[in-house]
């Protein structure tokens, strides 16, 4: 069966998804977008990313199309049209179609597409084993916090990382690192304390980010929101990323160095086993 995606109000076999050749995403990178977790069946945290992307839209002066019960029911509907239980609903919201100028077209209506890809996040491989990160400048413009489809600099800091043998990049600004490539950067002293950088226009305010410290603040572990350097989490205990196609996922080496004993930790382990809690239980995830 085709996969079915979501383009400008109709869902289609993906064969036959067109977006016009003079849309302002292709031609500026002029929009934002969204990714959410799915498991069970169940859009994971989507009010908290539907309220990014609603504070998104409005940084860069887009029109949102639809309301949040809107989004909901396309995205459920979405899922439920690819049969799908567990994965990833990513969608982007651009200006739309106009000819090609700098200043902001007055009569473009936004360009919306939404599709599905499938994914086991709950009992991902990566997870039992922990992933290698490489740690690369920070390149990026100086508005982290827009959630922009602008990724070219996330796109060649992956590929680093890639062809280093690692599966993600932590990037580094004024040796201190900013965040991964498509996820949150946490790193564990070791008296047991989880440390993650505050928010900021240099970062993406993470949703998973957010739900994992809550839960922390709950279980009782100590927090501490501040910079950390490279060489800090090189003598770690442990280190882990958040993202909401990954959840919360354990790195066993930096730079080819290992993390503690190189393997996932305490901490990483319960706190992931806290957020799939959380996901798995739909009074849990609501509050």
């Amino acid at each position: 069966m085709s996969r079915i995606v979501f383009l400008n109000g109709s869902f289609l076999p993906i064969e036959e998804a067109r977006v016009p050749f003079m849309d302002r995403g292709f031609l500026f990178g002029d929009g934002v977008y969204e990714g959410i977790g799915v498991l069970d069946g169940r859009l994971i945290d989507n009010e908290a990313h539907l309220e990014r992307l609603e504070r998104s839209l409005r940084e860069v002066r887009i029109p949102n199309p639809y309301s949040r019960a809107e989004w909901t029911r396309i995205q459920e509907e979405l899922v439920q049209r690819n049969g799908m239980t567990e994965g990833f609903v990513y969608f982007q919201v651009t200006r739309g179609v106009a000819e090609r100028d700098f200043f902001f077209p007055e009569e473009a209506r936004p360009t919306v597409a939404m599709f599905t890809q499938a994914k086991s996040i709950a009992q991902s491989p990566a997870a039992e084993k922990g992933i290698a990160v490489v740690t690369v400048p920070d390149q990026r413009w100086e508005r982290r916090d827009i959630k922009s489809i602008n990724l070219l600099a996330q796109v060649l800091a992956k590929q680093a990382a890639k062809e280093a043998g690692a599966q993600e990049a932590w990037m580094v600004q004024d040796g201190f690192v900013t965040e991964g490539g498509s996820s949150s950067a946490f790193i564990v002293t070791k008296a047991g304390s989880i440390v993650v950088r505050p928010l900021s226009n240099a970062i993406l305010p993470g949703i998973t980010r957010r739900s994992l410290l809550q839960l922390s603040r709950e279980d009782g572990i100590v927090l501490e929101e501040r910079l950390f350097t490279v060489e800090e989490a090189y003598e770690a205990a442990e280190a882990f990323l958040t993202s909401a196609s990954n959840f919360v996922l354990p790195v066993v080496r930096i730079d080819g160095r290992p993390v503690g004993d190189g393997k996932p930790g305490p901490v990483t382990q319960r706190l992931r086993q806290l957020y799939l809690r959380m996901a798995a239980s739909p009074a849990l995830a609501a509050e």
